[in-house]
């Protein structure tokens, strides 16, 4: 492998400018020598920020891909081209980080497997939840044994009042779905990782518009356009894999509550349990006793190498190309990004249908 990666950013809006470019600007044997929007102008900005000298800029995906030699693609991009040019990118060469959701189909998440699998390539979906000092160790907990058999879990994404009213987060056509597909699947992807099923037999799933045609409604970036707003306020599913264990989804951007919380997980075990609820929490029986334990994670993250403390997405970033290097599988893999989309789908289906739908094998049994 080379020593420096060649590195093509498609897509320059919040996403990469918050979390892919920054990151990967910190690294050293990687170079941004290439970049995509289809707003020109960010694609340039993006180039003098975090480019080499001399970096391309384009506004057409397939121009970028045919004029340059790139190692890796990032996309971040809409929810709906995300199949498209994942695929293109793995046919052109690169290894790929995809945004999440992994895409706004399940159809489209297993064509995204197949041609990794066909292409030889890596392909990662941009969980970076699970690189978070809480999660990390929470996963140490479970693959020890010290919850037992995980059987009940709850997943929750809650916003009281937090609709992002900015790009395409509202476009039904874009992006799939609302809160469920945005943050909903952060915390699903957490509560599968954590228990390590991937077999979902059925799933029941709520669906609601009940806030989003509100005028002047408050809000945290402020009131949102009521015609504009084309995707759920909040959605629910319960969901009960092949093993008998049951996983509640709580997902919302605008829900009448003060329990709110993103990416958390909780789980029960049959021998202990934990939660993210105030701070990483584990609980269970001791000698007799029932014992709660805080773990002293700090907040700012791990130290690596010269001390500094390392965000999750600065983790993220560097464990992904560190699996490119060094031929390893990334922590997040297509395969089990594929689970969370059918899932996501499953609950707006059985919404959409009244009913449940059923899986075999984590496939829909009609299919």
């Amino acid at each position: 492998m080379k020593s420096t990666l060649k590195i093509g950013i498609i897509g320059c809006g919040g996403i990469a400018n918050g979390k892919h470019m920054p990151s990967l600007g910190k690294l050293a044997n990687v170079e941004m020598v290439a970049f995509c929007d289809t707003v020109v102008s960010r694609a340039e900005e993006a180039a003098r920020d975090y480019g080499v000298k001399g970096a391309r800029v384009y506004d057409d995906y397939r121009e970028l891909l045919e004029k340059e030699s790139l190692d890796v693609v990032h996309i971040c991009t809409p929810n709906s081209s995300h199949a498209e040019i994942t695929i293109a990118s793995l046919e052109a060469g690169c290894h790929v980080m995809c945004e999440k959701p992994m895409a706004k189909t399940a159809a489209e998440a297993r064509e995204m497997v197949a041609a990794a699998e066909r292409t030889g390539k890596k392909l990662t979906i941009g969980y970076q939840s699970r690189f978070r000092s809480d999660s990390e160790y929470l996963k140490k907990v479970c693959e020890r044994g010290d919850l037992g058999e995980i059987y009940l879990a709850k997943a929750r994404a809650i916003r009281r009042r937090a609709v992002p009213t900015w790009g395409v987060f509202l476009d039904a056509e874009k992006q799939g779905g609302g809160p469920l597909i945005d943050i909903g699947t952060h915390a699903l992807d957490l509560t599968l990782w954590m228990m390590d099923n991937y077999l979902p037999k059925y799933v029941v799933g709520t669906v609601y518009h009940k806030l989003n045609k509100r005028e002047n409604a408050a809000n945290a970036w402020g009131p949102w356009d009521p015609k504009k707003f084309q995707v759920e306020d909040s959605a629910f599913g319960f969901i009960v894999m092949e093993n008998g264990a049951t996983i509640v989804l709580e997902s919302s951007w605008a829900l009448n509550t003060l329990l709110e919380g993103e990416a958390r997980t909780i789980l029960h075990g049959t021998e202990g349990g934990a939660d993210m609820e105030d701070g990483l929490r584990i609980n269970g029986e001791e000698f007799g006793k029932l014992y709660t334990k805080k773990p002293a994670l700090g907040t700012a993250g791990v130290a690596f190498y010269d001390g500094k403390s390392e965000s999750e997405a600065d983790r993220e970033a560097r464990l992904w190309i560190e699996s490119i290097v060094n031929d390893t599988k990334p922590r997040v893999l297509p395969e089990q990004a594929v689970v969370v989309t059918e899932i996501l789908e499953a609950i707006y289906r059985s919404a959409e249908q009244g009913k449940p739908v059923y899986f075999k094998n984590g496939r829909y049994l009609s299919e």
